[in-house]
C-alpha cells in the first residue's frame, strides 16, 4: 500500500512507515480535513433553500475550507500529542465546526450528536450527506471542548473570524484605521448552579462529602450517614429533617446548632475511618467546600456556650453556590440583583466585530476584565488607539495603560450632585497649578487622591455658605479629587461640546452587539464555571462575526 489520498481526504501510508510509528521512530500526524470543493446537484438545492432561513449554514458551506485552512488546522492539530494517543478519530477541524453548528441552533451534545445523521443542512457543511452514522460520538464533543478550553484555542477560533474578514475583503480595509477603536460592555448572565440559603449549603456541602465516602468504601450513603453520626442528611430536604418553625428565631437557631453538630460529627468519623484519603481529591476539596462555607456564614454565638449562629451581614466574596463555586451575587442597579457572572465583549466600533471576550464573577468590578480583554486584543498584534467604556471600566489599569501609550479613553465623565447646593462643577479646578476655587473665590492646593477641605474661618464668614454647605460653623466645604481628576477633568470637557457628545453616542453600537449575544446565548449560563461559559460567549461571538461577515458580503455584492 503505497503513501497516498484515499476517498475520505485521509493519508493512506504504507506498512514501513506504520511500523516506524509504532517503534516511536516517527510521530503520527493527524489527518486534515478535507471536504470537497465543488456543490453537487443536491448540495446546490439545499443551498438555495437555507439561503432564506438559517442562512449562515450557505455561509459555512461556502467559506469552511477558507476558514479551516491548512495552517488554522494545523493549530488546532497542536491541540493533541504526537505520540498517538488520544488521537481523534475526526478531523479537529470538523469538530471545531461541529462547535460551531452546535452554538447557532443552541442544542445539547446528544441533540449535536443526532444532527450529523437527521439533519440535512449539519450533513452538508460537515461534508457527510448519506451518512447514516454520527460524525462523532458525545464523549468526543465533549472532550474536544475540554481540549478548546485548556489550550485556549477557543480565543484562536475568535480570533480567526477577523483574519476572515480580511481574506474575504467583506470590509474596505483601506479606509478603515490602522490602529483599533475599540468599546467595550457588559451584561449580567445568571449563573447555572443553584443558588441557596446558609442552612441549605451546609447541608449541600455535607451530603457531597457523604456521598464521595460512600464512593470510596463502596458503600450506600444511607450507610455513611448513619455510621458518621449525620442523620439529618437521609431525608431528602435537610429543612424537612429538622422539621422546626422556621420563623421563630429560638427554634431556628437551635436546629442550626443540631447541624452544625453533626457536621462536626461527619468530620471526626472522616478523620478516623478516611484520614488518608481526606489528604488528596475529591475528597479534601469536599471538605475545603464545607469549612469554606461555615467559616463565610458563621459565626460565634455572643451569648456563649460555644455554639455558632448565622453571621450578620454578608462575608465579602461570599459563596453562593455547593455545584457553581464561581457565581456570585451582583447588580444590575442598585435595586436589581442577579446571580452568577458578568459577561464582557470589546468590539471594533468600525466593523461592528467583536475582538475578546471575558466572564467574571457578578460581584467583581467590570474594571477588571478589561486587563484581560485588552491582552487578548494585543495578542494578534493589533493597538488600541482608542477606547470607549462606561464608568464602570475608567478606573482599570487597562485604561491608564492606553492613555499611557498615547491612546484615547472616550467615557460619560461623573456627574457631581449635592442636591440643591453648589457641586463640585461650580468649583474651578486648576490641574496645572494644582489648585481649586470656590464659587466666593477662595483657593486651596489639591492633589490626586485626595479630600480638600477648604479655610474654616472663610467657609463661616461666607456670604455664599448657605448655598454652598450644610456643615457645622467651624468646618469648611469639603470637596474630593480622584485619583484620575485629570482625565475626569477632560472627560467633561468633552462632553461640552456637540464632537464630544456625539462621540460618545458612538458607543450605541457595542450596545447592540451585546444585545445580539444575549438573545443568542440566552442570559442563564450553559456551564458552571466561569472559564466554560467564557468558552460559549466566544463560539456566540465566533457565530455573530461569521454572520456580520456574511452580510457585508452580500451587501458588497449587490453594490
Amino acid at each position: 500500500m503505497r503513501e497516498g489520498s484515499g476517498q475520505s481526504g485521509c493519508r493512506v501510508v504504507s506498512p514501513c512507515w506504520i511500523r516506524a510509528f509504532v517503534l516511536g521512530e516517527v510521530p503520527l500526524a493527524i489527518a486534515l480535513w478535507r471536504p470537497r470543493e465543488a456543490a453537487t446537484r443536491q448540495e446546490l438545492a439545499l443551498l438555495k433553500r437555507v439561503g432564506r432561513t438559517r442562512r449562515l449554514f450557505a455561509f459555512l458551506r461556502t467559506y469552511r475550507m477558507l476558514i479551516f485552512d491548512d495552517a488554522f488546522q494545523a493549530e488546532l492539530e497542536g491541540m493533541y500529542r504526537q505520540t498517538g494517543a488520544g488521537l481523534p478519530p475526526v478531523p479537529p477541524a470538523q469538530m471545531a465546526m461541529a462547535m460551531i453548528l452546535q452554538g447557532y441552533l443552541g442544542v445539547s451534545d446528544a441533540e449535536a450528536v443526532e444532527l450529523t445523521v437527521v439533519d440535512l443542512r449539519w450533513q452538508m457543511v460537515l461534508d457527510r450527506l448519506g451518512s447514516d452514522e454520527p460524525a462523532f460520538s458525545q464523549g468526543a464533543l465533549f472532550d474536544y471542548r475540554e481540549r478548546l478550553i485548556r489550550t485556549n484555542m477557543d480565543r484562536r477560533l475568535l480570533e480567526r473570524t477577523i483574519e476572515v474578514a480580511r481574506e474575504t475583503r467583506a470590509f474596505d480595509w483601506k479606509k478603515l484605521p490602522k490602529e483599533l477603536r475599540v468599546a467595550v460592555d457588559s451584561s449580567p448572565l445568571v449563573g447555572a448552579g443553584r443558588v441557596e440559603d446558609t442552612i441549605n449549603l451546609l447541608a449541600h456541602a455535607g451530603r457531597k462529602i457523604v456521598g464521595c465516602a460512600a464512593e470510596l468504601l463502596g458503600w450506600p450513603a444511607e450507610k455513611v450517614a448513619k455510621q458518621a453520626g449525620i442523620p439529618v442528611l437521609l431525608g431528602s430536604s435537610v429543612k424537612k429533617a429538622l422539621d422546626v418553625e422556621w420563623s421563630d428565631g429560638k427554634a431556628k437557631a437551635e436546629a442550626l446548632s443540631r447541624l452544625v453538630e453533626q457536621l462536626d460529627s461527619l468530620e471526626g468519623w472522616l478523620r478516623r475511618r478516611l484520614g488518608e484519603e481526606l489528604k488528596a481529591p475529591p475528597l479534601s476539596e469536599h471538605l475545603a467546600t464545607l469549612e469554606q462555607i461555615r467559616g463565610q456564614d458563621l459565626e460565634p454565638d455572643p451569648s456563649g456556650g460555644g455554639k455558632m449562629r448565622i453571621r450578620e451581614g454578608v462575608a465579602e466574596d461570599r459563596r453562593i453556590s455547593i455545584e457553581d463555586a464561581e457565581m456570585r451575587h451582583g447588580r444590575k442597579t442598585k435595586t436589581k440583583r442577579f446571580n452568577g457572572y458578568k459577561r464582557h465583549i470589546a468590539t471594533n466600533l468600525d466593523t461592528n466585530l467583536i475582538l475578546a471576550c471575558a466572564v467574571t464573577p457578578a460581584n467583581r468590578p467590570e474594571g477588571e476584565a478589561l486587563p484581560d480583554l485588552k491582552a487578548d486584543i494585543e495578542s494578534s498584534q493589533q493597538v488600541i488607539r482608542e477606547i470607549h467604556v462606561d464608568r464602570g471600566y475608567i478606573a482599570s489599569t487597562a485604561v491608564a495603560e492606553v492613555l499611557a501609550a498615547g491612546g484615547d479613553v472616550v467615557c460619560k465623565p461623573w456627574v457631581s450632585r449635592n442636591g440643591e447646593l453648589f457641586p463640585k462643577s461650580d468649583f474651578k479646578v486648576n490641574l496645572r497649578d494644582m489648585t481649586i476655587a470656590c464659587p466666593a473665590g477662595d483657593i486651596q492646593s489639591i492633589r490626586p487622591g485626595s479630600v480638600v477641605e477648604f479655610d474654616a474661618e472663610a467657609c463661616d464668614g461666607c456670604s455664599l455658605r448657605v448655598q454652598c454647605t450644610t456643615a457645622a460653623p467651624g468646618t469648611g466645604r469639603t470637596i474630593s479629587i480622584a485619583e484620575d481628576e485629570v482625565l475626569q477633568q477632560r472627560l467633561r470637557r468633552r462632553m461640552k461640546t456637540g464632537r464630544g457628545r456625539e462621540r460618545l453616542r458612538e458607543r450605541v453600537a457595542i450596545e447592540h452587539s451585546l444585545a445580539h449575544i444575549s438573545q443568542r446565548q440566552g442570559n442563564h449560563a450553559r456551564y458552571r464555571g466561569a472559564r466554560k461559559n467564557q468558552y460559549d460567549l466566544r463560539r456566540a461571538a465566533t457565530i455573530q462575526n461569521l454572520e456580520r461577515i456574511q452580510r457585508r458580503i452580500d451587501e458588497r455584492k449587490a453594490a
